[in-house]
């Protein structure tokens, strides 16, 4: 086991009003701190899911673990083979190399708070997440930045079964 010791020497404040908004309701992102202004330590963002909305499709991270915080809400979140119902104020860390994704669950919002460790420079993949949104690039391009933000898609029945 390694030990990530961060270099910085500021704290790190992100004014709600200074934070970049990606995408709009049903899913909108929230863009609080970026590996590069932690030192490596984190890099972490606020997802805001309406109605059941999706997240994030199954993947998972090589070298990170993710934490998500619910600060609001129901969700749905694929943990290796199991999908965990998370609630308010319910806590869920994804080791690295372990499949995950999360939703809102069905007929409820979800406010999570996300933080991925080591941090992982991800402001850029949510911008370009936002980009094949709105059709500007096909979502095939993201089979191509895998590497560079430690995210690998990959296909999950128990996911897909859940969320029939």
């Amino acid at each position: 086991m390694s030990l990530i010791v961060p270099e910085f020497d500021q704290s790190v404040i992100v004014r709600s009003a200074d934070a970049q908004v990606i995408g709009q309701a049903p899913t909108t992102i929230r863009l609080l701190a970026d590996s590069s202004s932690t030192g490596g330590a984190l890099s972490t963002q606020r997802v805001t899911l309406n109605d059941g909305a999706d997240g994030a499709k199954p993947h998972h991270h090589s070298n990170s673990a993710e934490l998500f915080y619910m600060l609001d809400g129901t969700a749905q979140l694929l943990s290796g083979d199991q999908v965990v119902t998370a609630e308010r104020g319910d806590l869920v860390i994804v080791p690295p190399g372990l499949a995950h994704a999360f939703a809102a669950a069905p007929g409820h919002d979800a406010d999570i708070l996300i933080v991925i460790t080591p941090g992982v420079e991800r402001f850029e993949y949510f911008r370009h997440l936002e980009r094949v949104a709105y059709g500007k690039v096909p979502p095939e391009s993201l089979l191509d930045v895998q590497e560079l933000y430690d995210t690998y898609f990959l296909n999950s029945a128990t996911w897909n079964d859940a969320r029939a």
